[in-house]
């Protein structure tokens, strides 16, 4: 198999940009990110969100999207938004609890 082009970390630091509009922090703190998949050019997210109706989800989704199509060798993106497991606020992290006062 090909070396990736791009690394997961950098996938991860380009989804650090992309933040939920109703909690002022980012999707990766949020721990709404469940798996990155990196295949030559191609890179797949799965990722959830805070409830399952969350209206903005389609937004957040094409927000991941694009701020990972920016990095420069990355062809192909699909972005899968999975309920199971659902999210808990169990998952965000350290730094982020701290920025919202949990």
């Amino acid at each position: 198999m090909a070396e990736a082009v791009v690394s997961r970390e950098e996938i991860y630091e380009a989804l650090k940009t992309v933040y939920d509009p109703e909690i002022p922090v980012n999707v990766v703190d949020l721990g709404l990110i469940y798996d990155v998949q990196v295949n030559d050019s191609d890179v797949y997210v799965q990722m959830t969100l805070t409830f399952p109706g969350c209206g903005m989800g389609p937004y957040i989704g094409q927000q991941a999207e694009w701020a990972i199509q920016e990095l420069d060798g990355v062809e192909e993106v699909q972005i899968e938004l999975v309920f199971d497991p659902p999210w808990s606020p169990d998952l965000i992290s350290e730094e982020a609890r701290n920025q919202l006062g949990i």
